[in-house]
């Protein structure tokens, strides 16, 4: 979470102290090679004490009778609850949690009309953030010449969530770069020619909804530029993906790892396996690994490294693409590095968890969709990897304190705040609050740890 102070200022100038927090979670945002390209950012809005809603229903009373006067142009004039939430918001977006869950991409995020007539909008650098315009926005002049200011300060603008043109989307499309079609909800029949419409009018185009591998071959055949959703995370059958040898040799180095190896019996099992031995190489030398001198044998990167941290390196490793693709910008193994990271964040704030839960917490995040790798049954591809019956309960039916932060990490990734609030309740001490900031942490640890050696390194194979 990030929490804000705003203060508010009475009209006899007496400073309110109550501050406004915001809760922020990210969603992968894919371009047509299946590489990350920028995150939405899912926001949950601050409430607003309700001491407020009632000064400001006196205020506009205020207001009724005099209207010579602005009453928004007074000095000392409190900022209407609406105008609160939306400055908590902004300055929320640019605190440094967001910015290292972002890792490098730009971010798209939902726009109240306050918002965009607020100068705190202003605060958002606009290289870094696309503003997305919901169906809801009611559009007068003033709202579209505010638009036009913020793209002369080289803002740039989406149209959110569209299912089908209406009067507002025609308003705002001149204005907008993207456009964001609901695939899950706009007619099947008219997203080609709409596709094409849009694409002709140079407009790029985002499809969201997509949860499944079939409707993101659909937008992408369509000619859809961006893709949000969980698809590629989802298993498909064994004839669509084919397991890399690369994925093979790591699985199988997973299973001697399980096994609590000797020294002797690692090395043989990575000399098997040049590129393996390329990567614990790299991985041994990076800071804080070498101990005083460059690390030159395979038996001294072992043991420099440690098994633990193998494990982990492999376990991640699971997940990362067969091409030259910088970590960051790989989906499966963001998503895996993020939900690991969390587990183990929570559940050291979980009473009496140790070191043996905070291990079976990082496994139970990491490979709660191995079958988005290995295709066929999740329970079997667990079974092989001869993980505890705690950890496959947790993956397999969601049970125990480990299932329920998986629920909530997986309800976080897509922003059903109050899906998250309802597992809080069972998941005490820990507050809804406490889960988005942790979602925030381990997403900005997903997305260094390989400059940083904290297990990953970059894929050059």
């Amino acid at each position: 979470m990030t929490i804000i102070a705003i203060e508010t200022h009475s009209p006899s100038g007496a400073t309110d102290d109550a501050s406004l927090s915001a809760s922020f979670a990210r969603q992968p945002i894919l371009n047509r090679d299946g590489m990350l390209c920028g995150y939405e950012i899912k926001v949950r809005a601050p409430e607003v004490p309700l001491e407020a809603i009632n000064e400001a229903a006196h205020e506009e009373a205020d207001k009724a009778t005099d209207k010579a006067q602005d009453a928004d142009t007074l000095p000392g004039r409190a900022p209407t609850p609406a105008q609160r939430v939306a400055r908590a918001i902004a300055c929320g977006l640019v605190q440094g949690e967001v910015r290292g869950a972002l890792t490098g991409h730009p971010a798209y995020v939902d726009v109240s009309r306050e918002l965009l007539l607020d100068d705190a909008i202003l605060r958002l650098p606009a290289e870094r953030f696309m503003l997305e315009l919901p169906p809801s926005l009611d559009v007068d002049a003033e709202l579209i010449a505010r638009l036009v200011y913020l793209h002369g300060r080289r803002y740039r603008f989406a149209l959110d969530d569209v299912t089908q043109p209406n009067e507002t989307f025609a308003k705002l499309l001149p204005y907008a770069e993207v456009v964001k079609i609901d695939a899950a909800r706009a007619p099947r029949a008219l997203l080609p020619k709409l596709a094409s419409v849009l694409k002709s009018a140079g407009k790029l185009l985002l499809a969201s909804g997509l949860d499944a591998q079939a409707d993101f071959d659909m937008a992408h055949g369509l000619g859809f530029d961006r893709f949000q959703g969980y698809y590629f995370a989802r298993a498909q059958s064994s004839d669509t993906r084919r397991v890399s040898a690369p994925r093979h040799a790591l699985l199988n180095l997973l299973q001697l790892l399980g096994g609590d190896p000797s020294v002797a019996q690692l090395e043989a099992e990575l000399k098997l396996n040049p590129v393996l031995v390329m990567h614990l190489m790299k991985l041994a030398n990076s800071s804080g690994f070498a101990v005083g001198h460059k690390v030159t044998t395979l038996r001294e990167a072992i043991n420099a490294t440690g098994t633990d941290r193998i494990a982990r390196w492999t376990q991640l490793l699971l997940y990362a693409d067969g091409r030259k693709v910088a970590l960051e910008d790989d989906p499966l193994l963001q998503l895996a590095a993020t939900r690991a990271r969390f587990m183990e964040l929570a559940i050291a704030r979980m009473p009496e968890a140790g070191r043996d839960e905070a291990d079976a917490a990082f496994l139970t995040g990491v490979f709660s969709f191995v079958d988005a790798v290995f295709g066929g049954s999740l329970e079997k591809t667990l079974n092989v990897l001869t993980l505890s019956r705690p950890i496959q309960a947790a993956i397999l039916h969601r049970e125990g304190t480990l299932g329920l932060l998986l629920s909530a990490i997986e309800a976080l990734e897509s922003g059903a705040w109050e899906r998250v609030a309802e597992l809080c309740e069972r998941l005490q001490p820990l507050a809804l609050e406490d889960i988005a900031q942790m979602g925030l942490a381990a997403a900005a640890w997903a997305g260094v740890a390989d400059r940083s050696a904290q297990g990953l390194e970059r894929i050059e194979d």
